[in-house]
């Protein structure tokens, strides 16, 4: 659940609510406003703002406050010219469509991009390379966006197995060894969380591909990789903005691990390729220099 959400629940006092009112109508103003500053603005005790971050999970107001501040960079950037709800209307054109489309594709990557740091994906990079086997665990839809990565790490010599027919086995039937992807645009979703216990109980490595802010995934994850966070759960045209998302996050997880080893991978990959693959093209640019001396 994002912290802005979260804020508006109905789990503070009268005084707590109206700090909650004034940070959403201040909000990036509060910046460099100390405690004080604030508790005098909203006539209420510097106290109350430590209540309201006991409140939400934090250990003090500044953590608090840097959070609230974070997201609301995060809401404020990228999609102010494209909605990932309803990217097109009734009234546009096919071609009007494509652009529009485009333009959603291009400002999800960057927005996904913007979420990434080093640290956490340095981490989970490391975590899939150590791997003696890969298992992806996410609801159906989202596991048919993830055959391309597990074919182009099985191209590398990574096993990967993407667990839909019988997940909660897959989960127990796992190890230290194991390193597991779990994919939730929630962190909620029922069949996912079921999972986590024993993922945990068999000391299974965890990289969470999820929403910002906390869920019940984040909670579990040894890492985690924020997914675009604009949609709604279902009152949109379709899932574009976070499958979006997680194809990138997948895409950079597999050249991350590519990377590690790169001539050897590359090697590797081009040979066994090369052995079994015998297309032709008269297209140029697809042609390769043993096509060319056919």
């Amino acid at each position: 659940m994002l912290l802005t959400e979260k804020m508006k629940e109905d789990i503070f006092s009268p005084s707590e609510r109206d700090i909650i009112e004034y940070l959403f109508k201040q909000r990036e103003n509060i910046k460099d406003k100390t405690t004080k500053q604030i508790s005098e603005e909203t006539y209420t005790h510097p106290s109350t703002l430590i209540r309201i971050a006991k409140k939400l999970g934090y250990s003090g107001w500044v953590e608090l406050k840097n959070s609230f501040l974070a997201e609301i960079e995060y809401l404020n950037s990228h999609f102010s010219s494209i909605d990932a709800n309803y990217p097109f209307d009734e009234r546009d054109s096919i071609m009007t469509v494509a652009n529009k489309m485009a333009l959603l594709n291009q400002t999800t990557i960057s927005d996904t991009l913007s979420l990434l740091n080093y640290d956490d994906l340095q981490m989970a990079t490391n975590m899939l390379d150590q791997a003696s086997h890969i298992k992806v665990f996410s609801v159906s839809h989202n596991l048919l966006i993830c055959h391309d990565f597990k074919l182009n790490m099985n191209r590398i010599g990574k096993h990967v197995t993407l667990c839909e027919v019988d997940p909660q086995f897959d989960a127990v039937n796992s190890n230290s060894d194991t390193c597991a992807i779990v994919i939730s645009y929630t962190g909620e979703s029922r069949n996912i969380v079921g999972l986590l216990p024993f993922l945990k109980k068999r000391k299974v490595p965890v990289i969470a591909l999820t929403s910002i802010g906390e869920n019940t995934l984040t909670k579990y994850a040894d890492c985690i990789l924020r997914i675009t966070t604009r949609e709604r759960l279902y009152s949109k045209i379709g899932s574009f903005s976070s499958n979006d998302s997680i194809c990138f996050l997948l895409d950079v997880l597999y050249a991350g691990v590519f990377s590690k080893d790169y001539k050897n991978n590359l090697e590797f990959k081009t040979n066994i390729s090369q052995y079994f693959d015998h297309r032709k093209s008269s297209n140029i640019v697809m042609q390769e220099d043993n096509q060319e001396n056919a």
